[in-house]
């Protein structure tokens, strides 16, 4: 059972890693479960979640990626079928066929690619895929998201009475116009639209001679709005028709969402199958960002990271452009505990948290930035103790908070434990502090358990070089400059350098060299050895890389005198040939010269013939002959040639034709929020107006001269209202 102290995930800012992780789902529910990720307490589960971010990360580099599973969350609608004699609205209809769809899509692509995707297919397993929800609600709703008139018989007799009535109050207001138009009844704009019906605009002289119900009147008191008497019945009709067809509406909505209602386990599941998905997406996402891979996972008690990065400095470092520096630290059998030492700011503590926070990201399920031939081990405990730990609250010393830590650790601690203390044993006398700090280290040495400090105490680095299964280590520093290195090196205590960094910050030489007599010769001499060993190791660092700079560059050359040799000898070669053509040429021309001379003096033709064909077979005898069977082989041979260079074009067209298809099926970019001020123009416009008021889907556009009445749809944003 593996068991990770919460203390610990603060120590090492697992919450900061959870909330970048989070920022790549695409639902607020993945979001959620990315928060909440814990390190796993079952080893073959934890391995099973690897699996998954490690699949869906491979599907970034090839061409069978994982179709989008963006969706809406349903949580309400599944409340809601919960509950009896409730139905549902057709929007979340809308959200149970698009999610019903996003899932089906999956398991199809997840079941044909079961070979490269074998974990997440087994996911997808339990997942039932049907098209009973999709076809019962398509039978029922349009695309446009209306009721359809042939959900129900019932349903397609009213709407057609509806609109013979709509027809029938069209007509008679059109009779009614026209006859109080004739009679010079009515205003010059003839009609309007009251409470969205159709009314008469009746000169107020004249509202009594017109028959109906009067709607209101102009602000000047000049028109009176009537509807006419033969509308106005056929009205009251369409509002009951109307009462009815919604009474309908809502009939039809509660038997479909009965039949939905049966379905509430599988859509149950088709919202957890999502949330894991999106989950998975985002980690595999976030590995994406720092080159994070699944290291090799041991069972012999092997831990060993190569280049590992901190993934919350390397990701910091990257937007800034800065360079972030790798370390490779080995934990075995044979070296459980390593000893880090050196001055301050040198990188102690970040190597520190790196091995923490990687160790406690893979246990949560998530890939590390590691070399691909790191191999790691897995810890059933893993404790830490860095920083400032004094708490106010508890009215206790920075020492008591640790003390209180140790004696945790005392109980904890055994064999598949991963420790990891900074600044061990600080907080307390130096002497005491330090004795009692080589007490806790041995008895977690005696049972066996891995773990990293940090410390400034001599005798812990003297413990750590008498113990057979301890090791020192120390972060290099450049003896000249006094600056850090952030390269960590196994084998060798480091210094802390107090006097010479007190020496380059303008501390007098004086006072310096008076502190130095206060401390006992020996922890002076033994500090100036390390400081001295530590020199010498980075003179040989620098002496290594020049060296190796040196290989490089020789090689180069020597692979650069080496093409120039071969450049060199086809050239001469080529120039042998062509000298060899020149002097066969030159010879034949000379000797036709000489048969042409003496042709010139016999005029004996036969003889001129004869020696001239003696020299055309002398040619031939040199020439290779092909027989027909050599020649057709070779006309194959350039054929091939020919079709696999075709063959080669077509792939790339067709990659290129993807990848302009791919480019295409890109989608929009979201539709910016219009507000009340925002400077906007039409899509196919040029005129930059700003937004007066929005009212439902219509926006009033000032353009200055004028201002007019523009569906939102229709406008595209040029500056967002200043603040």
């Amino acid at each position: 059972m593996i068991s990770i102290h919460k203390k610990t995930l603060e120590d090492l800012e697992l919450s900061r890693v959870l909330e970048q992780v989070s920022e790549y789902c695409v639902s607020h529910l993945g979001k959620a479960e990315a928060l909440d990720i814990l390190p796993f307490e079952d080893t073959e589960q934890l391995k099973t979640e690897l699996a998954y971010t490690n699949e869906y990360l491979s599907s970034f580099d090839n061409d069978n990626r994982i179709p989008n599973h963006g969706f809406d969350a349903i949580t309400k609608e599944l409340k809601l079928l919960t509950i009896e004699n409730t139905y549902l609205e057709v929007k979340s209809f809308q959200r149970l066929v698009s999610m019903s769809l996003t899932v089906n899509t999956i398991l199809k692509f997840l079941k044909k690619f079961k070979e490269y995707y074998s974990q997440l297919h087994n996911l997808s397993q339990p997942i039932e895929h049907t098209t009973s929800i999709i076809e019962q609600v398509d039978a029922v709703v349009d695309r446009f998201g209306d009721i359809k008139d042939n959900a129900s018989p019932q349903l397609n007799s009213l709407r057609k009475s509806l609109n013979s009535v709509k027809g029938k109050i069209n007509s008679s207001f059109t009779s009614a116009l026209n006859r109080y138009h004739n009679l010079d009844y009515l205003d010059d704009i003839r009609e309007s639209v009251v409470e969205n019906k159709r009314v008469l605009a009746v000169k107020a002289m004249y509202r009594k001679k017109v028959h109906g119900a009067i709607m209101g009147g102009s602000k000047t008191g000049s028109i009176v709005y009537i509807e006419p008497e033969t509308t106005l019945q056929y009205s009251r009709e369409l509002n009951n028709l109307e009462y009815e067809e919604k009474e309908e509406v809502i009939k039809i909505l509660k038997e479909l969402t009965d039949y939905i209602r049966l379905f509430l386990p599988l859509l149950e599941k088709y919202q957890s199958f999502l949330t894991k998905i999106d989950l998975i997406s985002a980690k595999a996402k976030y590995a994406q960002s720092m080159n994070a891979i699944l290291p090799e996972i041991n069972e012999k008690r092997e831990f060993y990271i190569r280049d590992a990065y901190h993934p919350l400095l390397y990701l910091t470092n990257k937007e800034t452009g800065k360079t972030t520096f790798p370390q490779t630290i080995k934990l075995t059998d044979d070296g459980r505990i390593i000893v880090i030492s050196g001055p301050n700011a040198g990188g102690k503590s970040i190597t520190l948290k790196t091995v923490g926070l990687l160790q406690v990201m893979l246990q949560s399920g998530m890939l590390i930035p590691v070399h691909e031939r790191s191999t790691v081990c897995l810890f059933d405990r893993i404790l830490s103790d860095i920083g400032d730990n004094q708490s106010i609250e508890n009215h206790l010393s920075t020492y008591s908070y640790r003390l209180k830590q140790m004696n945790y650790f005392l109980k904890k601690v055994n064999k598949n434990t991963l420790f990891l203390i900074d600044e061990f044993g600080t907080g307390s006398d130096p002497e005491l502090g330090g004795a009692l700090a080589e007490t806790f280290l041995e008895v977690f040495y005696d049972r066996g358990a891995y773990g990293i400090i940090t410390t400034h105490y001599s005798n812990l680095k003297l413990l750590a070089n008498e113990l057979p299964y301890m090791k020192n280590a120390n972060m290099l520093f450049n003896e000249r400059s006094l600056e850090p290195m952030y390269r960590l090196v196994i084998g060798q205590a480091g210094s802390s350098f107090t006097f010479e960094v007190a020496q380059k910050n303008g501390i007098p030489y004086n006072l310096i060299n008076k502190s130095k007599k206060k401390i006992e010769r020996g922890k002076v001499r033994f500090d100036a050895t390390i400081a001295k060993l530590q020199k010498e190791r980075s003179k040989l660092e620098r002496t290594e890389r020049s060296l190796k700079e040196n290989e490089k560059k020789k090689l180069s050359e020597a692979e650069k005198l080496e093409e120039t040799n071969l450049k060199i000898q086809k050239k001469l070669e080529s120039y042998q040939e062509l000298y060899d053509s020149n002097q066969r040429l030159i010879y034949l021309g000379q000797k036709v010269n000489d048969l042409a001379e003496k042709f010139f003096n016999n005029k004996r033709k036969r003889e001129l013939m004869s020696e001239l064909f003696r020299l055309v077979q002398i040619e031939n005898a040199k020439r290779k002959k092909t027989s027909a069977k050599q020649k057709r082989a070779e006309k194959a041979k350039e054929k091939q040639i020919q079709k696999e260079a075709e063959k080669k074009v077509e792939i790339i067209r067709k990659k290129k034709k993807q990848a302009k298809q791919l480019e295409k099926e890109k989608p929009a970019p979201p539709k910016p929020v219009l507000k009340i001020g925002d400077r906007v123009r039409m899509h196919d416009g040029k005129a930059v107006g700003s937004i007066d008021g929005l009212e439902k889907n219509k926006a009033i556009v000032n353009y200055g001269m004028f201002t007019t009445n523009v569906s939102v749809d229709l406008l595209e944003l040029v500056e967002s209202k200043k603040k």
